[in-house]
């Protein structure tokens, strides 16, 4: 089994690549996904954002309302930390069990947005990284994703810079152009983990 760390800003297109990877036979562990699911309604992990943040974070339905969330903690560090202190422990814990059921031959790919803030590059055998410019990120955000400029913005100073990020991969791939030139280097990059995998 090959471990692959895969990452890289938002709006960097990480989870177009995770999903090329999965037409090629990788075992996808999304920890966004799981970070969803750690959180649904009658989990101990929603119970314990409730606790911290109170019940306003929660929709009228009793689900967590992530943008409402979202804009408490972007803007605060602080509030940020006592947020991951909670989720990424079980998010952590649901993908070594993921991890766990794929094959001895499997390409596992870990779909991991904040690899490099939270230092966990040393827990994959590969980082990749999905690299584009900071204007290419604001642009699609803002464009694709319909945020406003300003919280954009925020999303992004909350993360690594695009130069930490860079210093920990072992493979980039770069997403700056169009969709149609992303495909080529992801085949490329997917050959070289098979290859890896195979040698072990």
């Amino acid at each position: 089994m090959l471990t692959v760390g895969l990452t890289g800003g938002i709006g960097a297109g990480k989870s177009e690549v995770s999903r090329l990877f999965v037409s090629y036979g990788a075992v996808l562990v999304d920890a966004d996904r799981i970070a969803r699911e750690v959180v649904e309604p009658g989990t101990p992990g929603l119970a314990a954002v409730v606790e911290a943040f109170g019940q306003e974070v929660l929709t009228p339905q009793g689900a967590l309302d992530r943008p409402k969330l979202g804009a408490v903690v972007f803007s605060d560090s602080e509030r940020l930390a006592t947020l991951n202190a909670i989720v990424h422990p079980l998010v952590g814990a649901r993908s070594r069990e993921l991890e766990a059921a794929a094959g001895p031959d499997d390409v596992v790919v870990h779909d991991v947005p904040l690899l490099t803030e939270n230092g966990l590059a040393e827990l994959y055998d590969v980082v990749v990284v999905v690299d584009a410019s900071p204007e290419t990120q604001l642009d699609r955000l803002v464009r694709l994703r319909g945020m406003s400029e300003s919280d954009a913005r925020a999303r992004m100073a909350a993360q690594a810079t695009r130069e930490e990020r860079r210093a920990v991969a072992d493979l980039v791939i770069d997403n700056d152009g169009p969709l149609g030139e992303l495909e080529p280097q992801v085949r490329k990059v997917w050959d070289e983990l098979s290859r890896r995998a195979a040698a072990r």
